[in-house]
């Protein structure tokens, strides 16, 4: 019986899913194009009239970080809503967004590095950015509104933030208690509320 043959962005989307799988499950080495026909059950011909290498299927997925977790994080950083309150949205959407897609942009820090691949190094430093920038205009508007010191060190905590990720990131990656990963989004705003608080 012949394959049905799905819409050009559900394919895409199914092939890009299949990719975070195999890199999540077998990391960077075990990702093919062999490998992920295998994995949806397609012909590697079927695979490269939506993509023309796995270094294109990567930048996709890239995009659509920036596309979707990129845009969320800036529109909560820049709404009208007291920082305290943006603070809490922006960490959770943030470690909720990594969990659900199982800490993809960290592994994708990794193979970056790895490969010395200097455009999606490029890439994701725009990224990285882009995040610790949203966080620090919270906390700088919080400071400037008189919700937290002026005498905290923005910097410093947009620091302190950006290592957060990478431990959630340890926890998805050796298959932790998933009752931490449940609490993580609580724990780490707890810890990060709290060191503004000591800092004050």
């Amino acid at each position: 019986m012949a394959k049905t043959r799905q819409p050009t962005e559900v394919r895409r989307a199914q092939i890009k899913e299949a990719v975070q799988q195999i890199i999540f499950e077998k990391g960077f080495k075990g990702l093919s194009i062999h490998n992920l026909s295998k994995e949806l059950n397609l012909s590697e011909g079927a695979i490269y009239r939506h993509f023309e290498s796995k270094e294109q299927i990567i930048l996709d997925i890239v995009k659509d970080v920036r596309d979707q977790m990129i845009y969320k994080l800036e529109e909560i950083a820049n709404s009208s809503l007291p920082a305290g309150k943006r603070l809490e949205d922006f960490m959770c959407y943030h470690l909720q967004y990594l969990i659900k897609n199982k800490g993809i942009t960290i592994l994708l820090f990794t193979e970056a590095t790895y490969q010395q691949n200097n455009k999606l190094k490029n890439k994701l430093r725009e990224i990285f950015q882009a995040i610790k920038d949203a966080f620090k205009k919270i906390i700088k508007d919080g400071v400037d509104n008189g919700e937290w010191s002026s005498s905290l060190a923005v910097e410093s905590m947009a620091i302190l933030y950006m290592s957060i990720p990478l431990t959630l990131n340890i926890e998805i990656n050796l298959g932790l208690d998933h009752n931490i990963q449940d609490n993580f989004c609580d724990q780490m705003y707890q810890l990060i509320v709290n060191t503004i608080k000591n800092s004050e």
